[in-house]
């Protein structure tokens, strides 16, 4: 048995890579993002890196692109160190921005495009970020924050066509005159983003250090003010590097051109990483800019043969219950990985039978750059866990005293390994309080240790219920309702009770033309999960709010429930 000499915890898991899969990482290995994307470029210049809208840039194109976004920047005054904001959906613009950011010696700082004008100004001013790089659909929420009031010396504008030559005219048009996509904002001194990534003067390429920042990755704004995770060159290249060591064997023993779906945003860590992780492959990126347009997502896929999805749970489940998902041609996918939320068995049964393919779920957060643990590519059937820990890394599991808990034992997860952050920007006493003594981060994440060393998340403390003193996690609860016939998605929360301190409220959508027989679904859980965990109360709702990921918000429902009880 392998075994963690720090914390003489058993590390049974590397008994269990699939053969051709390494045990460690090789002692050198690249540890700064400038040089794999360099090294793609080099290895795979005339082959497809990026396509959005129809639109496709070659590797060396988009890394020229970048270069000349880097020479920009560069001309602006920036110092090394320097934070440069991108606020731009899965556009050409998009990763040519951040890789120009990254290229020029700089810190990206990811926001999402439906920030409000507070969470935005949030952002920027604690990031302290110089410039913004935004697409101009969003200008108008700039303008709401204020400009000065942000500290910005510059706004790059980019319109959705930029990069597209001839059709991207065409698709400005439908943009702002058909759409209406692009509000009108009264911002001056702004730049257009064509200008930049037309500059023709010098690009000095900055000698970049595995400990420079690449990233300000932020996170928790759905639970309490939103933070900055600091996220080095070297935690991040970690990351790609033991993402290719336990995808690559499987993925590069495959006679094919891979084309990797990538409808999670650029903006949002799982989506991030996708992109180096398989730009250092050799793959071509399919930009999804809106995946919530699931009619136009369907139209895009008949039109491509696509190897490779990452998506969550949602967005796979939106997929496989769509009406014209049968106009899709499956035949050459291989691999579907699932990240960011819990994914449930039902929905992974529908997308093998729809894609011959498993969902091989990951575990990671944007404090681990993100990937943590993986299942391996070769699983036949979805596992129902999270997979074993990559490659340098080790995971404990904590009791509420911070000691470690054996084997099969529900705790805290913990994590330590080369992808973890440096800490939360400007935040020491938030660091401070996700670390324990030995530099394990603490996730939040409530799991246990399998015998073979996998690992399973049972849920989220914070969501964890407390009914008359035992404990209910919402996981296993919308597990069973999701396999009632009539429901499409559920949500499930604690909310308060004068009898059991908390009861189980439930949220769920239907199918198309299906009602709720509540007594029916209630009768239905209790076939399969003990009474106390039983819903009590059930809401039906059109939609369920999410993240513009597709993660439920469960504390937007929590809070709705609570009124209702009131």
């Amino acid at each position: 048995m392998n075994i963690n000499v720090a914390t003489d915890m058993p590390r049974p898991w590397l008994d269990h890579y699939p053969e051709g899969v390494m045990r460690d990482l090789p002692e050198s290995y690249t540890l700064t993002l400038d040089a794999i994307l360099r090294n793609a470029a080099s290895t795979y210049p005339e082959r497809p890196c990026i396509e959005a809208l129809g639109k496709v840039m070659n590797f060396k194109q988009t890394i020229d692109a970048a270069e000349r976004v880097a020479a920009w920047l560069q001309a602006q005054g920036l110092q090394r160190g320097d934070r440069v904001a991108v606020m731009c959906p899965n556009l050409l613009a998009c990763p040519v921005s951040v890789f120009g950011v990254l290229l020029a010696g700089f810190t990206v700082v990811n926001v999402n495009p439906l920030y409000t004008a507070r969470e935005l100004k949030h952002q920027i001013t604690d990031s302290g970020a110089k410039v913004l790089m935004v697409l101009e659909n969003f200008a108008h929420v700039v303008e709401a924050a204020g400009v000065e009031d942000m500290g910005l010396e510059k706004v790059v504008v980019i319109a959705p066509g930029d990069l597209m030559g001839l059709k991207g005219h065409i698709v400005n048009f439908v943009s702002r005159k058909m759409k209406k996509a692009a509000p009108p904002h009264g911002l001056t001194g702004t730049v257009r983003f064509t200008e930049v990534v037309g500059y023709t003067g010098s690009y000095e390429r900055p000698e970049t250090d595995p400990d420079d920042i690449a990233f300000l990755q932020y996170t928790g704004g759905t639970t309490g003010v939103s933070k900055g995770a600091t996220l080095l060159h070297r935690n991040v290249a970690a990351n790609v590097t033991q993402c290719d060591a336990n995808m690559g064997p499987f993925l590069r023993g495959l006679d094919t051109d891979h084309v990797m779906v990538l409808a999670l945003p650029i903006y949002h860590i799982f989506g991030l990483t996708c992109t180096f992780v398989f730009m250092n492959m050799g793959a071509k990126l399919l930009l999804i800019p809106n995946p919530r347009d699931i009619d136009g997502f369907v139209k895009t896929l008949s039109k491509t043969k696509v190897t490779m999805f990452s998506g969550v749970n949602t967005l796979y489940n939106a997929l496989a219950n769509h009406k014209d998902i049968g106009n899709v041609d499956f035949s050459s996918v291989v691999f579907s990985v699932a990240g960011g939320m819990a994914a449930q068995a039902e929905v992974a049964r529908k997308w093998k039978a729809l894609s011959g393919t498993p969902i091989i779920e990951g575990y990671g957060l944007s404090e681990t750059s993100p990937v943590a643990t993986m299942n391996p590519l070769s699983l036949p059937e979805f596992s129902g866990n999270i997979g074993y820990p990559l490659q340098q890394t080790d995971i404990v599991i904590l009791d509420d005293d911070g000691n470690y808990l054996p084997m099969g034992e529900a705790g805290e997860l913990a994590i330590k390994g080369p992808q973890v952050m440096a800490g939360y920007w400007n935040r020491p006493e938030e660091t401070a309080k996700c670390m324990t003594d030995d530099g394990f981060f603490k996730t939040g994440d409530v799991a246990m240790m399998l015998e073979d060393g996998a690992f399973k998340i049972v849920d989220r403390k914070k969501d964890m219920i407390l009914v008359s003193g035992f404990n209910v996690f919402p996981n296993e609860v919308e597990e069973i309702i999701v396999q009632h016939p009539a429901v499409l998605e559920a949500a499930v929360v604690g909310t308060p009770s004068e009898k059991a301190g908390e009861e189980v409220t439930a949220f769920v959508v239907l199918n198309e033309g299906q009602s709720l027989d509540r007594e029916g679904l209630r009768e239905f859980c209790k076939a399969h999960l003990t009474g106390y965990k039983v819903p009590s109360i059930l809401h039906v709702r059109d939609e369920l709010p999410k993240t513009n990921v597709g993660k439920i918000l469960r504390r937007e429902l929590r809070d709705e429930a609570e009124k209702l009880v009131s």
